[in-house]
């Protein structure tokens, strides 16, 4: 288990979801930023297991003339339902990748759970296997 801290509390163990999701992307044509390294995605995502439900975001890359490096930044909007609490929650990304080794970080933007899930917190990690993509989120919600 980890330990997720906010300067205004005392840190509180966490509990992790895990599942599977799938994603759409759809190229977004935007001829305004005249740089033609520069692309803006728009996606969904159907996620199982733990974590159940959609989201639909967008996401800023720029690739680099070097193999296997770029960087993103991403904005998504979950709705759905984690451990029997409905809600939604956005998720802020962001992504590098060097020569083929990657960086990311996915964290919950605070103050934007709705609902049942309206005091989480937690950060968002990503697997890719043979083309199939897992979570691994580990969050916090205060107590009732």
């Amino acid at each position: 288990m980890t330990t997720l801290r906010s300067h205004a509390e005392e840190p509180r163990a966490s509990t992790q979801a895990r599942g599977t999701f799938e994603i759409k992307l759809q190229p977004q044509l935007d001829e305004s930023v005249g740089d033609p390294t520069i692309g803006r995605l728009a996606f969904d995502k159907q996620f199982t297991g733990d974590l159940t439900g959609t989201s639909k975001g967008q996401m800023l890359a720029t690739r680099t003339d070097v193999p296997d490096s770029a960087g993103y930044v991403a904005m998504e909007r979950f709705r759905g339902t984690l451990a029997g609490k409905t809600g939604s929650f956005a998720l802020q990304h962001s992504g590098t990748m060097n020569r083929g080794v990657s960086a990311l970080v996915v964290t919950v933007v605070p103050d934007s759970g709705t609902d049942e899930l309206a005091s989480l917190r937690g950060t968002l990690n990503i697997r890719i296997e043979g083309g199939q993509h897992f979570y691994e989120f580990d969050y916090i919600m205060a107590a009732p």
